[in-house]
Formats: C-alpha cells, sequence, structure tokens
C-alpha cells in the first residue's frame, strides 16, 4: 500500500499558476441556459480516405475483427460517454467511433459474444499501416493492464467496490494523446457537457479530416503548429468565452517548451504525480483539478484523484465521513485524493471512475433495479447504492 506521507497528490500550486477555473463538470451536470457555439468559415476538408461516408447500410456491413478483449475488460457504455474523452461519438447500438494514433479513425462494437470488435474506415491501408493502427488502439485502450487483476484487488479491500463490481464491471480507464486530452479537459472547466462537447468538435474540426460514419464528421486533433495559428478572438466568435485565453495561452506555452510542447507533455508520464501536477499547473487555465484528469486519462498516473465536489460527497459518504459537512478546500482535497490512495492502492484512479460512474443517474437507477432482484436479504441501502455489509 502506498505511504500518504511519501505520496501526496495535490500540492501547493507555484505562484505562476493562473486563478482560472478548473473544474471539470460531471456528466449529468446541466446547462444553465441554452448555449449555441458560432463556427468559423473554414477552408473545405481534405478527404484522405477512398470512401469516408457511411450510410446505413454500410454501417451494417461493416467487418468486425475481434479483439480478444471479454466484457468484464471493456464495456463501451460504461467507458465511452462517461467524461473521460469528448471525441468519441456513439455511431450505432453499443458501438462508438473515434480516432486513435492521431489518424486512424474507427469504430468500436460490443459483440453478441461480449468480445470488442473493431474496423478500421480506410480501405487503402498497407499491412503495415494496418498493423501500426491497431497497436495505436490496443495503446489508447490501456490493455496493458488488467483490469480484472486490478479489480480483484480492489474487491479484497472494500466491499462495497465488490457489490458495485458485479454490476458495472468493463469500466476501463483510456490512455489518450496528452495534448488531445489537455485542450479537451481545458474546454471542460466549470461547463455541461453538452457544450464540451461542441466545443471540442469545433477544436477538432480544424485538422485533417477522416470521413464521416453514423452521421458524425472525424477529424485528425490538429497539431500544437495549427492550434497557433487561431486567435482568442476567433475562439471567442466560436463561443469558448474565456476559456479561448487559456487555449492560446496554453498552446503558445507549450511551444515554447524545449524539445516542443509534445514531447515535453510526453515526458510526463515518466515523472512523479507531484511533478506531472505541478508541470501542468504552469499551463494558462489548468488548476489541480484539471491536471489530475489529464494525468489519469493521458500520462499513466494511474493513482491520480481528480477531486470535485461529486468525488469529496462520495469520499465523506464512504471513506471520509467525519469530513461531512466541511468545506472543500485545497487540504480536503489533498485528504480525500490521500484517502482513496491510502484504500485502493497504485491503481486509486480506477477505483475512483468506477465510483464516480456509479453514482450517475442512470446508473444508479439500473443499480437500484439490479439490487432489488438480488436474492441476498442482508443487503442495506447506503446513500442510494446497496452495499454487502462485511461478516
Amino acid at each position: 500500500m502506498l505511504s500518504l506521507r511519501t505520496l501526496p497528490i495535490i500540492m501547493k500550486t507555484p505562484r505562476t499558476i493562473p486563478s482560472a477555473p478548473s473544474t471539470p463538470p460531471s456528466p449529468h451536470s446541466l446547462p444553465s441556459r441554452s448555449t449555441t457555439l458560432r463556427t468559423l468559415t473554414s477552408k473545405k476538408p481534405r478527404n484522405i480516405l477512398t470512401n469516408p461516408t457511411a450510410t446505413t447500410q454500410e454501417q451494417e456491413d461493416l467487418k468486425w475483427v475481434a479483439l480478444n478483449l471479454s466484457r468484464s475488460e471493456l464495456y463501451l457504455p460504461l467507458t465511452f460517454p462517461t467524461g473521460q474523452t469528448f471525441r468519441w461519438k456513439q455511431t450505432g447500438p453499443i458501438q462508438y467511433t473515434g480516432v486513435v494514433g492521431r489518424s486512424h479513425l474507427v469504430s468500436l462494437k460490443q459483440l453478441d459474444n461480449g468480445d470488442i470488435g473493431y474496423h478500421f474506415h480506410s480501405t487503402t491501408a498497407s499491412e503495415s499501416k494496418f498493423a501500426a493502427a491497431r497497436e495505436a488502439l490496443l495503446d489508447f485502450l490501456n490493455v496493458g493492464i488488467s483490469l480484472t487483476e486490478v479489480w480483484e484487488s480492489f474487491k479484497a479491500s472494500d466491499s462495497r467496490f465488490a457489490e458495485l463490481a458485479n454490476h458495472l464491471e468493463g469500466a476501463r480507464v483510456l490512455r489518450q494523446e496528452p495534448l488531445e486530452c489537455l485542450i479537451q479537459f481545458i474546454c471542460s472547466s466549470n461547463n455541461n457537457i453538452k457544450r464540451i462537447t461542441m466545443m471540442v468538435d469545433f477544436i477538432s474540426s480544424l485538422g485533417n479530416f477522416l470521413g464521416t460514419v453514423g452521421g458524425f464528421e472525424f477529424y485528425e486533433f490538429p497539431s500544437l503548429e495549427r492550434l497557433a495559428m487561431v486567435s482568442e478572438q476567433e475562439l471567442r466568435a466560436a463561443g469558448f468565452g474565456y476559456r479561448a485565453k487559456y487555449i492560446v495561452g496554453t498552446v503558445e506555452a507549450l511551444k515554447s517548451k524545449p524539445g516542443g510542447g509534445a514531447e515535453w507533455l510526453a515526458a510526463l508520464r515518466k515523472v512523479d504525480l507531484p511533478e506531472a501536477i505541478v508541470s501542468l499547473c504552469s499551463l494558462p487555465g489548468v488548476g489541480p483539478k484539471v491536471a489530475a484528469c489529464i494525468s489519469l486519462f493521458s500520462l499513466d498516473q494511474h493513482h491520480a484523484i481528480p477531486v470535485d465536489t461529486h468525488v469529496w460527497k462520495i469520499a465523506t459518504r464512504y471513506l471520509l465521513p467525519e469530513l461531512a459537512g466541511s468545506s472543500l478546500t485545497p487540504k480536503i482535497s489533498n485528504r480525500v485524493a490521500n484517502a482513496f490512495v491510502s484504500t485502493y492502492g497504485k491503481y486509486a484512479g480506477w477505483a475512483q471512475t468506477l465510483l464516480f460512474i456509479a453514482e450517475l443517474p442512470s446508473q444508479k437507477a439500473l443499480l437500484n433495479s439490479k439490487e432489488e432482484k438480488s436474492p441476498n436479504s442482508r443487503k442495506r441501502k447506503l446513500g442510494g447504492i446497496t452495499k454487502v455489509p462485511k461478516e
């Protein structure tokens, strides 16, 4: 088990950190008002596929290649629409489409046997390019980590997790491209899911066009050089508000990094979590919560805990009941993060992700329905989620 003294999760931020709002929303937060992003006029996207438009018939005729990844290792509805990424779209029944390795447009589908099937939307790729695309997909899905093994260790230390895991198997943490993840979570600051998605779609449209699947257009995520060509005024005109300043400032800061911003971000995968948090917080618009999200979802910092009011409520209900009623301060955030690490160890961020998903309204309704059908009469309700008491 990791020591609380040797593994602080959120360090005191340096004086160069901007006082930017940095709390991404929960997936069930609702917009306070109707907001529509305005689009800018740009040149027609370049079609790099032989036949990028997927009609209904083409969708039905997609040839799925088994990934040999069972439902217990990856369940798509508990992974993609849960706030980790805003670039993937649902393009069919239990089917999601997105881009991996910058330029590989791929659809994933939960097959009837529970396995994951994949289909790359390119008919011109050579064998070597197909192998590279598949490798990029496996990397994005974090398949080097056995979710089953990780969850077994969680079950052994937490009876509540053991009960939830029976109903929410396959909720996997993705390994995204750092630049892509960074820009997405700057957009997420004090925002709602619908508007975040619209912003991310706008940013994505600045990259090369890859194709259309299920009525959605897909693009490569733009490079730093391409992002640097967009002004704050253009982003504000597109509806980004104050986030326009932070995106432009972050792009400028990254371009000034030794070796280039993409290399600088990738190098944060090899440092300790506190160093990664402090480094990310030096960028405009990035605070500790956003930095923790980026660390967990793209930088291999598996014990990073993004603490917001929702995670704090989970912690006070199950891990730190003595903090109930207190205010969420930086000091309290640090205690919450350390409590998760103390309970769940080096993959604490993965445990937090599932516990967060379990609190979403749609999942709570599903859980309650399943629990009512359970034959175990010794179960008791706790905070809307059924928990099996320890013997």
